[in-house]
């Protein structure tokens, strides 16, 4: 099996970060994996923003992510651990990814708020 890139914190341009978390799925995923203590494997994550993720969709999400800088992962037999370098990335280009995860909770709450009262109106 190849082994999976990770780029040099230092090496990353913040135009990789925020390609990376030009997708919201990516933008909730990075922001579980900063949130746990522990890794994650890619399976924990097969229903994202109260949908569910194709296997093939989810890696293409991870690798974009790793590539970027934003985690590490590490295949540990037939399943792959990721964890979030959102410290690193934190050092080098401060306040960006907080930013970005708040970003996305103001958004998901206005959407359910909205969601509720189109259910009202009904």
């Amino acid at each position: 099996m190849r082994p999976l890139f990770h780029p040099e914190i230092a090496d990353v341009p913040v135009e990789a970060i925020l390609h990376a978390l030009a997708d919201p799925v990516r933008v909730a995923i990075l922001a579980d994996l900063s949130e746990q203590t522990c890794s994650q494997n890619c399976s924990s994550f097969a229903h994202v923003l109260q949908k569910p993720i194709p296997k093939s969709t989810l890696s293409q999400h991870f690798k974009i992510l790793r590539e970027a800088g934003l985690i590490r992962s590490e295949r540990r037999g037939v399943e792959v651990q990721n964890t979030s370098r959102c410290v690193e990335v934190d050092a080098l280009y401060p306040g960006l990814i907080g930013a970005i995860v708040n970003a996305l909770n103001i958004q998901s709450a206005a959407v359910a708020k909205a969601q509720k009262r189109a259910a009202r109106k009904r």
